[in-house]
């Protein structure tokens, strides 16, 4: 079972891809780089794990945690 802020980052990472195509991993370090410079670490986290997400698993593993849901 996945904990709270895993299903959100792998949410997050499904809908990038959904909206942005091949362009989901620039957007989302774009976000991690906005939070950073709002000191908001935790939020820097989870953009870095949708990161993680989108170069780990592509679209293959996005549908396999969205199955999981």
């Amino acid at each position: 079972m996945l904990d709270e802020d895993e299903r959100r980052a792998r949410q997050e990472a499904h809908w990038l891809v959904r909206e942005f195509g091949a362009e989901a991993p620039l957007y989302a370090a774009m976000k991690a780089e906005k939070a950073i410079g709002q000191r908001d670490f935790g939020r820097c986290a989870r953009w870095k794990r949708v990161l993680e997400i989108l170069a780990d698993g592509g679209s293959m593993g996005l549908r396999r945690g969205a199955a999981a849901k």
